[in-house]
Parts: structure tokens; sequence; C-alpha cells
């Protein structure tokens, strides 16, 4: 392998030959037909003699890699006298196509036998996950239907498994109209092996199988790119998780804090830093830093934060960029483990040197940036407010973390509105130190937050992120929302595999590897966060809609199909109880329909069979506004009956659409706060919520 590689490094490839390629897969038991390098038609007459008919003829040049672009591929040879003819016709062609191309020969293969599904494995060197494998529909359909997914590499077996089930097509690998299943071990040893080998050596840039024949008897590599890259860029600096815990809780839970650049001037940064610090009921020391003012707001100014007296947590700056590297030396000589950057025009304008400079101090002294270009942040239970942005103090189990200075005041005019409680609102900006995984790492143990729900534009470290989120989504549940999602794919490729390998798709993979819950968008970020702490953990997969009206039964089953979820089918004891509370026009089964004249009585009926039944794990109710049953009737029944039973020990998820004029707003709102997620003019979010919360109960290992 390493003799190889550093031979075609050696001459400046970037691509291995089809005999190389071939010496490579022998060494990781990928299996391939037979072949041999012709350098002379006599010789392909000789090794198509020898392997048998038919054969495929492939030009071998490194400097040709699209080979069938070039005419130089030929199939289905089946006598000398047709492979003495495309030995010719072949290397005409890639003269033809590249004069200065180097070709040393011609590869003489088995044609591979009848039958076997097409599909294609590979590996890519993604910029955010390091080594990925993929695996897919292959042939001449992958470019076409893009059928493709993605795991970190090196993959295990349970990995591999999950790949051939997470492609649409899998049914076909599972055998369709009475054709045979694929030897599904074969298949997922293959992708073990290719991942193995692109983790092995990181100078593999791109590891093309295409196709690859997936039978019952076993797996065949009928062609092989090998692609080479630079060398791996220097991994950047990684923390153990002991240190990031300690940093973190000193900056989440600070008993000393110093704003660089207080201000008693109205309208700047440092004032109302100042005074959100102050007005928020910080109960630690707050010291005020400034070099032309004796006393800010009622506190004794300093004119640098070296005559601080005592030990300080963090560093709050609120200066213009060019005066950070002067002043973080200061923290630094302090021994101050944290520093808050609020100011903006580092990397985000093009000072990247100003940055570096930054990074490099902080790196020497021990001191964790969060930022620089952010709001700043909240941390609700200690009552710390270190922001210029508007206050906000509920508390409650939300952890919430944004990229993007908008997308955070977005994320706080949420919470506001809906009185969402959160632990933490954290800016990350420019990411030049502390990202995500240092966040996810310390809300992931910190008691007072029971979701995690994050806006992110890229990762520094793919990698990281994963581990962090490995760790945390047993205990809580992870919501990321990633911007970007139509960027994907812009980068140049040189095999199908890299082509495939668009931004987005690995993200969303990795990310559903790691047991993240993707949202879609930023309000179901916000709501999810919102809802997944309200809602109890479900016990099995046996969800009943229970409905008013049979147009929202409807719409609420699909909304059911379209997040993964299932409607159970009703037992025949079962569907007689249903039957005793409903008219005889209305319909029992799943949806349950009671019909809209129905008064509160029936409401409350079924919905006490659905909680009372063991055999459901999950309610989906559908009201509809009557003066029979008010909004306000139905949200006080409904939250009382659930409450009951949660006192009794049965806690399943409910959640309800209430369809109606604007009274089911403050009914949708009554529920919710009593721990029935609940939305007035929408079949499908309340369903989205409750499939975050099965997505969650999966991957934590809560739900089989």
């Amino acid at each position: 392998m390493r003799a190889v590689l550093d031979t075609a490094r050696a001459e400046g490839r970037s691509a291995l030959t089809a005999p190389e390629g071939k010496r490579i897969t022998d060494a990781y038991g990928i299996p391939t037909p037979a072949e041999g390098l012709a350098e002379c038609a006599d010789d392909a007459v000789a090794l198509a003699d020898r392997i048998g008919f038919p054969v495929a003829l492939k030009i071998v040049s490194p400097d040709i890699l699209h080979k069938t672009d070039a005419g130089g591929v030929r199939v289905g040879l089946a006598s000398a006298a047709e492979v003495r003819g495309a030995f010719t016709a072949i290397v005409s062609n890639a003269r033809a196509y590249d004069p200065k191309a180097r070709i040393q020969g011609v590869q003489v293969q088995q044609m591979v036998p009848a039958g076997g599904q097409e599909v294609i494995v590979g590996a890519v060197t993604d910029p955010t996950f390091g080594k990925v494998v993929a695996f897919g529909l292959g042939g001449v359909l992958v470019e076409v239907l893009k059928d493709i997914t993605f795991r970190l590499a090196p993959a295990s077996r349970d990995d591999a498994l999950s790949m051939l089930d997470s492609i649409r097509a899998a049914e076909v690998l599972r055998g369709v109209r009475g054709g045979a299943a694929v030897d599904r071990e074969a298949l997922a040893g293959l992708v073990v092996r290719v991942s193995r080998l692109a983790a092995d050596f990181p100078e593999i840039a791109e590891v093309d199988l295409n196709p690859v024949f997936a039978s019952p008897s076993g797996v065949l590599a009928a062609d092989v790119r090998i692609l080479i890259g630079d060398a791996p860029p220097a991994e950047r600096r990684r923390y153990s998780r002991e240190e990031i815990l300690a940093a973190m809780r000193r900056l989440m839970q600070p008993r000393s804090v110093t704003v660089i650049g207080a201000s008693n001037e109205q309208g700047k940064i440092g004032n109302s830093v100042m005074r959100n610090l102050i007005d928020g009921g910080f109960p630690g020391e707050i010291h005020p830093v400034n070099p032309k003012a004796d006393d800010i707001l009622g506190r004794k100014a300093y004119r640098s934060v070296t005559e601080v007296p005592g030990e300080v947590d963090v560093a709050v700056f609120a200066i213009p960029a060019k005066f950070v590297p002067a002043a973080l030396e200061e923290v630094g000589r302090k021994g101050i483990p944290n520093a808050v950057l609020i100011p903006s025009g580092f990397a985000e304008t093009g000072e990247h040197e100003l940055q570096r400079r930054i990074v490099t101090i902080a790196e020497e002294h021990g001191i964790r940036l969060l930022g620089p270009n952010i709001y700043g942040y909240y941390s609700t239970w200690q009552d710390l407010c270190a922001t210029f942005c508007t206050p906000y103090d509920v508390k409650g189990p939300v952890a919430l973390t944004s990229q993007s200075g908008g997308i955070g005041m977005a994320i706080l005019g949420f919470a506001r509105t809906t009185r969402t409680g959160v632990s933490a609102i954290v800016g990350l900006g420019n990411k030049s130190d502390v990202d995500e995984d240092d966040l996810l790492t310390w809300f992931g143990e910190d008691p007072n937050t029971r979701c995690i729900a994050m806006h992110l534009e890229d990762l520094k470290d793919g990698r990281a992120f994963v581990e962090a989120a490995r760790a945390t989504v047993p205990k809580k549940p992870v919501v990321v929302l990633k911007a970007g999602r139509t960027a994907a794919g812009a980068r140049a490729a040189g095999s199908h595999t890299g082509a495939l390998a668009g931004d987005d798709a690995v993200y969303d993979d990795i990310l559903r590897q790691a047991g993240v819950i993707r949202a879609p968008g930023l309000n179901e970020m916000l709501e999810y966060a919102r809802a997944l702490p309200v809602l109890p953990t479900p016990q099995g997969d046996n969800v009943v809609i229970i409905t008013g009206a049979g147009g929202s039964g409807v719409l609420l089953s699909d909304a059911i199909v379209d997040n993964g979820l299932s409607l159970m089918e009703i037992p025949a004891d079962l569907d007689a109880a249903f039957r005793r509370y409903i008219p005889p026009f209305g319909a029992a089964g799943n949806p349950v329909d009671i019909t809209g004249g129905e008064p509160p009585a029936t409401y409350e009926a079924t919905i006490r069979l659905g909680l009372e039944d063991p055999r459901i794990h999950a309610l989906v109710l559908g009201y509809w506004h009557t003066i029979v049953t008010p909004p306000m009737v139905f949200a006080e029944l409904t939250a009382r009956v659930v409450e009951e039973f949660r006192a009794r020990g049965i806690r399943k998820p409910v959640v309800a659409s209430l369809a109606g004029d604007t009274e089911v707003e403050e009914a949708s709102q009554y529920l919710f706060e009593r721990g029935v997620v609940a939305y007035p003019y929408t079949t499908e979010k309340p369903v989205a919520v409750l499939g975050a919360k099965y997505r969650w109960a999966r991957s934590a290992g809560l739900l089989t």
C-alpha cells in the first residue's frame, strides 16, 4: 500500500492506475474480477484466453481519469478478433483524446456474470467530517437518482447495515417481484473494508467502486478508481472533556465578571452590557474597565484589567477590534480563563490575520474565546445577561445557540413571545475558539438544561461535534438547524462518490448517525426546542388519532406517515370500546372520528380510553371548534385528564391540533403550558414535534 501510494505521489499523479488499484483492493480483501495489463494486442488476446471470454478492455493511463469519455472502454468482447480490434481502437481513441497522455497499456478484465444489482461503494474526504464512506445505487443510475447515503469512516458493521436500509431503493436490495435478495453481509463487509482503506491512508482523497455487482452469492467491484490528495491539514487544538467542562463552568456559572470598555454613555455597547449585568440581578462581582473613568454606573472603574482585585472568571470585551489583542494580553496576565468578544471587525470582514493573532494570544495564556462578532450570552439560572441586546430572564430547560446575531435575536423574540423558559442563549459568531462541541459538552451535563437547540452555518470540527452529540443524545435531545442546504456540491470532484458528496448530503446523514434531530427551518428548530421537554418519552410505536373532524383526521394521518410514525392497527376489543362512546355515524378504527357535534363528555371519554389502554403509546388529538364543545372547554378537560393520568404514573405524549376561530389560540397556549403540545390552524406542526420526540427516543436507545 505504502509503496503504491508513494510511487504515485513521487510522480506527481492524482490518481492510481488500474493495476495499482488492483493491488490495493487485493490488500484489503475487496473482490474484483480477474484482470491483467496488456502492452500490445497479442498480450491482450493471450490474457483474454487465460481469463476466459467475454472480457472488457479499458485504457490504463495516469493522465486519463474518465476512461469512457476518452473512448477507452470496450465491453462484452467474445473472441480474439474482437479483443485485437478493441485494443487498437482504445489506444487510438486515447491518443486522440489527449496526445500528451502517458499510456501504460490496456487492462483486460473478466466480464462480470449477468445478474446482480448495481451499487456504488466509495469514500471521500469531507472538509468538515474528514473521511466518510458512501453507499447507494450504482451504474448509470448513480448520477440520475443520487440515491446515496454517508457515514463516518471507519464504519462498523452496524453502520454499514444501516446504510443498506437508508437509501430510498432499499427494498430493491431485499428482493422485489420475485427477485432474490443480495448478500447483505457481503455488501456490508465491502462497505466496512472501503471505509477502513480510506481511514488508514489520509492521502487517499476518494475511492470509487462503481459499479459493484451485488447478488445472492456475494459482491464484485467491476471498476475501481482511487484518487490521491494533498496531505491532510493540521488538526486544530483539541481540549479534553475535563478541560472543556472546567472552562465552560466558569463561563456559564461565573462568580466575577469584568467588562473591558464599560461606559457611562448610553448607546455604547459597553454601557448596555453593564446595565444588563446590573439590572439583570447578577449576584457576582461586576468590574468595569475603562482608563478614562473612575466610576461607571455606581461601580469603581479600573484603568486596566490587571488592576481588578481577586479572581475573575469572564472578561467581556466591548472595545474596537484593533484594541483587542493588547487587552487580551492583559487578560492572560491576569489569569482570566474566558474572554467574550463582542466586537466585529475580524475574519468576517477579511481581517483573518487579526483573528489568528488573538487566537495565538489566547492559546499562549490558556484563555477560551467566545466569539468574536457576537451579541454576547445569557445564562439565566445565574441571572447573567452579558449582552448588549434586550434582557431575558424566563428560566427554563432549553439551551439555545446561534452562529448568527440576527438568528440570535429571532431566538430571543420567539422565547419572549411563547414564554419559553431557557437555561442559556449563546452567540458563537466567528467561532475562533469555543464552538458547538464545547457548548454541547457543557449543556449535556448541565442539570438545568433538558433540550439543546443550535443554529449553525458550519462546523469547525465535525468529528468533535459528533463525539459530543453521541455523549449527549442518550440524556437529552439535540436539535440542529444547519444553514446552507442549497449550496451543496459546489466543489469539483474526480469521482462519482465525490460529486455526490455535497456538503448538505454528508451533513444530513452524519448528523442523523450522531442522533441529532435536524430541523428543516428556524421555526421548526424553535418549536422542537420548546416542545420536546414538555412531551413525555413514548414507550412504543402505536399512535392513535382522536378527532372531531374527518378532514383533520385525514391530514393528521398524512402527517403521521410523513414523520415516520406508525398509526396503530386497532384490535377488535379496543375498536368496540371506542364505539361505545361515539355516535353510530362516527367512525372508529384509526383515526377515531367522534364527529364535530359531540359534547365535552365524548372527548373526555375517548381521551381517557386512549390514555388507559397500555397498547396505545401516544395520542394525537384533532379538535374542531363548535359551540357544543368550545375551545377552552376542550382545553381544560384535556389538560385535567392528562394531568390525572400523569399523577397515576401514566405519562404518554399527547399533541393536539385545534381548528376554529381565534379562541383556539388561547386554548392552544393553555394546553401547552400544561404539558399538551398544541397548535392552532395546523395539522402538521403537532405531529412534526411528536415525530421529533420519537426520533430522539430511538437515537437515545429508549425506543427500539
